[in-house]
């Protein structure tokens, strides 16, 4: 047998040390190493392949922090009913949901920015509660993360239908899309299945993983439904803060991507205001929904 990477027997004595400082011993699999046995409180297998995978795409300084956080979530994982580096076992339970970037703080997960603030996250659904994949995790299957979150999708269309209501908003038209879990949000990528999109896309606020409040981007009026967005989204997530709130903000669904409006509330003088500040391709649809708006008056 060829003598092994000196990477590889480097990251196994990291997680032999790691394993005795939890109060296990240890042992690897005597025909590959593919597995490592843990021998304390409880007996429990610990698959090593999507974290030597983990490790290769990581510096040597993260080691020791990616090999305890693999090893305590392995244990704390243990009393799972299906063992998540198995896709056959978890493939129907796979989901996403929406989140805050800066709620991600330094965990390790697996997932994609939907915008500089939000991301899609790949989670596992054990009956009413659902919890984070880790890329080690992920790194055991024969499916890459970006084909795992596809996955995870389709798993979401066909676990829930959204209902969707109409509503008003001071004169602004608005479709709520709300569903029975916070994977609701998740149905964004599949919104032509509950509405017709318009060339020009439309307006998303999402106040919480489970809603979607939409408007139809036709008319230069989308400047007010921007201002009555914003201020809904703000309430509807005060609201909901400490119990999922997702954003205050309001977004901009066009040709399979969503991006960031910025517009924010601003105290002057003792009146709010609201500061908008579109990105470039969003200013340029304005400028033209305004030009289409005044040739429209000039005709009548």
């Amino acid at each position: 047998m060829p003598p092994r990477p000196v990477e590889e027997v480097d990251l196994d004595s990291l997680l032999a040390l790691v394993a005795d400082n939890l109060g296990y011993t240890c042992s690897f699999a005597p025909d590959d190493g593919g597995t490592l046995t843990l021998e304390g409180p409880r007996t429990v297998v610990v698959r090593l392949a999507g974290l030597r995978a983990e490790a290769r795409r990581r510096s040597r300084e993260d080691w020791p922090m990616l090999v305890s956080e693999h090893l305590s979530h392995t244990l704390d994982a243990a009393d799972e009913p299906l063992d998540a580096c198995d896709l056959d076992q978890v493939r129907s339970l796979l989901r996403t949901r929406i989140q805050l970037d800066e709620d991600l703080g330094s965990s390790h997960v697996v997932g994609r920015h939907l915008t500089a603030d939000l991301v899609e996250v790949l989670t596992i659904k054990y009956g009413a509660t659902a919890r984070p994949v880790r890329p080690e995790e992920v790194g055991c299957w024969p499916i890459t993360a970006a084909q795992a979150l596809d996955l995870a999708l389709e798993n979401v269309r066909q676990d829930e239908r959204l209902s969707v209501t109409e509503d008003d908003l001071g004169g602004v038209a608005i479709r709520r899309l709300s569903g029975p879990t916070a994977s609701a949000a998740a149905h964004l990528r599949r919104l032509a299945d509950y509405l017709p999109i318009p060339s020009d896309g439309v307006l998303v606020a999402l106040p919480d993983p489970a809603t979607l409040i939409v408007h139809p981007v036709e008319s230069i009026g989308v400047v007010r439904a921007i201002e009555r967005l914003r201020l809904f989204a703000q309430r509807e997530f005060d609201l909901g803060v400490g119990a999922g709130a997702l954003s205050s903000q309001v977004y901009w669904w066009h040709d399979g991507r969503l991006r960031l409006i910025r517009s924010d509330l601003v105290n002057h003088d003792g009146q709010t205001r609201l500061v908008v500040a579109p990105p470039p391709e969003f200013a340029r649809v304005l400028a033209n929904l305004a030009v289409r708006s005044d040739g429209e008056g000039a005709t009548g």
